[in-house]
């Protein structure tokens, strides 16, 4: 089930785009401003709204940690705002002065990406507030600037959404079964602009006629997007020698499916592989491709002790791989454990569990929206 809960109607124009931080929801309108709002109860931030573009703002995205606050806008520039006082910390100008339309921050925050309507593409500095680099594309007007090679928390790992601005409304998919689970029909206008919650089941959805609404999924859809025949072919046992060859390509070591197939490993041989049996039965030579073999097989394992536990695997710490009970944000922007995180920063040098790069800041952000997720969960799964 999927209702309602709340709207917000601030905005003099269109709605173009939404993004939400761990708790905080900022929105952007061609009206010039950025509005930001707490997700404790959607009131606004005393230093809302956000001013500072000349013309529409098109895109707005938060850094890792949330303490950073990303606009662009036609106006040809890109402003870096403090989200803590709203403070305007950058203003960087697109070298060719073209309308941006997009930007994205990188996994550790350290660089910012900038689209422009002309195709230039521009890798921004966000501590020296600097130019990197920039070149030319095919025209950016509505794209998606990704980052790779991270996994995900968000709830679009089960969710997804489909804006069909024609009639009006929002479709959400179930990801692995491509079945419809909800369509969403409240807004009066073409709607322009959709984004997920991490680590909390809300979809905030913007539209042409100026209003942003929350909407809040229940763990029943949740558990309902995780099919029970996927999740049983998750669980790696059952998996034949196709299936280990193909999950071999996902992980970039289609290199292996070969050797892999002539010792006739299947999902059960799989999850018992050793550092010893890929030296000395498989003849993997390379200290390096083992160990990344081994690491991609320890994923696996964690993830099918999540699944066979039932517990959603955002709720779980990436450290400990158990139940969250105090979580909290790191500036990486993964929710953790407290006490595993505190302990990992402390021998770990201040290294990111998730992304192996230098955390930015050792401070640490009570997840309080997560809190509440984990215990209505548990309200219900331990009558």
């Amino acid at each position: 089930m999927v209702k309602l809960i709340h709207t917000l109607a601030d905005h003099g124009d269109d709605v173009n785009c939404c993004a939400f931080s761990f708790s905080l929801l900022a929105t952007c309108s061609l009206d010039k401003t950025i509005r930001l709002y707490s997700l404790h109860d959607f009131t606004e931030l005393p230093h809302s709204p956000l001013k500072f573009h000349t013309y529409a703002v098109h895109c707005c995205c938060f850094s890792p940690s949330g303490h950073i606050l990303a606009s662009c806008s036609t106006d040809g520039t890109t402003v870096l705002w403090n989200t803590e006082n709203g403070q305007m910390l950058a203003v960087m100008e697109q070298p060719s002065g073209s309308p941006v339309r997009v930007c994205q921050f990188s996994p550790d925050s350290r660089c910012l990406t900038s689209g422009a309507a002309d195709g230039t593409v521009v890798l921004w500095n966000t501590q020296s507030y600097k130019l990197y680099r920039w070149r030319t594309r095919s025209s950016v007007f509505s794209i998606g600037i990704m980052w790779s090679g991270l996994p995900s928390q968000n709830l679009d790992c089960f969710f997804y959404p489909y804006l069909r601005s024609v009639d009006k409304s929002v479709i959400v998919y179930d990801t692995n079964t491509e079945n419809i689970l909800h369509t969403l029909t409240q807004h009066t206008r073409y709607v322009t602009t959709c984004a997920f919650a991490p680590n909390t089941l809300l979809l905030a959805t913007g539209s042409m006629d100026k209003t942003v609404n929350i909407w809040q999924f229940d763990l029943e859809t949740l558990c309902q997007a995780r099919s029970t025949e996927d999740q049983l072919k998750q669980f790696t046992d059952d998996w034949s020698e196709e299936d280990v060859s193909t999950w071999l390509c996902a992980q970039d070591l289609k290199d292996l499916v070969g050797i892999f197939k002539m010792n006739n490993i299947d999902g059960k041989e799989l999850l018992n592989l050793t550092k010893e049996s890929l030296a000395d039965d498989l003849k993997i030579e390379s200290l390096g491709l083992r160990s990344k073999v081994l690491r991609k097989i320890e994923e696996l394992r964690t993830k099918v002790k999540s699944l066979s536990s039932g517990i959603p695997d955002e709720f779980v710490c990436p450290i400990t791989r158990e139940l969250m009970k105090d979580p909290v944000i790191a500036s990486d922007g993964y929710s953790y454990e407290k006490e595993a995180i505190e302990n990992w920063i402390s021998k770990k040098k201040r290294t990111s569990p998730m992304t192996n790069l230098v955390l930015p800041s050792a401070v640490l952000t009570p997840n309080r929206t997560l809190k509440m997720a984990i215990n209505r969960w548990l309200e219900t799964h331990q009558k």
